[in-house]
Order: structure tokens, then C-alpha cells, then sequence
């Protein structure tokens, strides 16, 4: 009997907002990745992420390990995005207080 190899394909997609995301979930690649370099195992991060498959963590994983210059550059590229972001909102919404008007509101 012989073992047939078949090239099965990283299951990262990237969504309308150029975001990279983990087989057919909303689970992005940042997640899995930052779970990985925390030291969570793939199991452990499928256990916190039930919606991912364990194959697609570990051959997203095994991704990462191969292309590991590309992925920290787009990963670094999407932390700047998210500060840029942030401090955009926070110059457009007053933070002073928001929790105070949220009560409010709530009452």
C-alpha cells in the first residue's frame, strides 16, 4: 500500500478588510499567532477558540514557523493599524466621563 500525498492548502483567508483570518471563522491570525508565541499549545487554543479546527491550527501554525518574517511583518503592520485607529476614536469620542453616562443611561 502506498501513501498518497496530497497538497492540502493553508486555510488562512483574508477578508473585504485585508484581515487574515483562520479557516472558515472570524478567529484572525493575530489570535492564533499571539496565543502560539504565549505558549498555548494548539489544543489549548482550539479549546479557547471552539469555532477552529485543530488540523487548520496546526498547519497555521506550521505556516507561521515556515514564513515566520512575513507573518510578524503583517502582524506588526496590523498593531500600528490598530494604534492609528485607536487614537483616531479617541480624538473623535470623549473619553472623560463615559462611564458615568453609561449609568445614566442605564437607570
Amino acid at each position: 500500500m502506498t501513501l498518497t500525498i496530497i497538497d492540502t492548502p493553508i486555510p488562512l483567508k483574508t477578508d473585504t478588510d485585508d484581515v487574515v483570518r483562520v479557516g472558515n471563522t472570524r478567529v484572525t491570525l493575530d489570535t492564533v499567532i499571539a496565543a502560539f508565541n504565549a505558549g498555548a499549545t494548539a489544543e489549548e487554543i482550539v479549546s479557547q477558540y471552539p469555532s477552529l479546527l485543530l488540523a487548520d491550527v496546526y498547519a497555521v501554525i506550521g505556516y507561521y514557523l515556515q514564513h515566520q518574517s512575513e507573518v510578524d511583518a503583517y502582524l506588526s503592520q496590523r498593531q500600528k493599524t490598530m494604534h492609528e485607529v485607536r487614537a483616531q476614536n479617541e480624538a473623535r469620542f470623549d473619553q472623560q466621563g463615559i462611564r458615568e453616562r453609561l449609568l445614566a443611561r442605564q437607570s
